[in-house]
């Protein structure tokens, strides 16, 4: 395996992609950005997308069924797991009204999912652009200072990189908040709900091994994560003074204590 990774900046992607191709790799395995940087460097070697969310809003495959390319892979839809994120947060804090959205990237279509989703729950959200550890400390000042109540971290990677920052900060100005990814719930942060990413790899390898067997991309339908897990640390529960409901608890796959 020849691994590259960006570090959370997407302007080192498409070097990584075309250093891989010039070095004729049988498979590319690509997770966000990361797609789009490979499929532009390359139109042969077959792609397996994970954690991609709309390949077909963004050009990835011509359809869900029959991909067309050298693309296949999981998609991951963000906007489905956004709203589910957000019925979490008012299901924890039914009073709340106005929800904080932090992001790397603005007007986005997981954001355009988390708006969409707000307004069916009768809440609005709170939109904060921050692509670094000052930028993340200033949007949750900017949050607290508005009023906002409770926050929640989109899934861009730009975010994912900076986690202990998030998950600091978060405890610093008292918001309780909610992240995608299991191990983020699992340092300290307060609720995680996203996908199973140890599922997600697994998948992606079967794509990976029908392909090294002579399947073509092209004729390999695009899968959706099946598996979902809720993941509630009751200790920062506890350091915020909140109480987790017990319908809530229940439906957790873990709770940290």
């Amino acid at each position: 395996m020849e691994a590259r990774y960006g570090e959370g900046r997407p302007d080192r992607l498409p070097e990584l992609a075309a250093d891989l191709v010039r070095r004729q790799v049988d498979v590319i395995v690509a997770s966000g950005f990361a797609i789009g940087a490979a499929r532009t460097a390359t139109s042969t070697i077959p792609i397996v997308m994970n954690f991609s969310g709309d390949p077909v809003g963004r050009g990835y495959v011509q359809s869900v069924a029959r991909p067309g390319g050298n693309v296949t892979g999981v998609a991951t839809l963000a906007p489905d797991v956004t709203a589910k994120r957000l019925e979490l947060l008012r299901e924890l804090m039914p009073d709340v009204d106005r929800i904080g959205y932090v992001t790397g990237l603005a007007d986005t279509q997981e954001q355009r999912g988390a708006e969409r989703a707000a307004d069916a729950l009768g809440v609005s959200v709170v939109p904060m652009i921050a692509g670094d550890p000052a930028d993340v400390e200033q949007a949750l000042q900017r949050l607290k200072q508005a009023g906002v109540k409770v926050v929640m971290f989109s899934s861009d990677p730009r975010l994912a990189r900076l986690s202990p920052q998030l998950i600091g900060l978060s405890a610093k100005y008292r918001l309780p908040a909610s992240y995608e990814f299991r191990e983020q719930a699992e340092n300290g942060g307060l609720m995680s709900y996203g996908m199973d990413a140890v599922d997600l790899g697994r998948r992606a390898a079967s794509f990976v091994d029908r392909i090294l067997k002579g399947a073509k991309p092209a004729d390999l339908p695009v899968e959706q994560p099946t598996k979902f897990e809720l993941v509630i640390n009751l200790k920062t529960a506890k350091a915020l003074g909140l109480t987790i409901p017990p319908s809530l608890l229940a439906r957790a796959d873990q709770v940290i204590e």
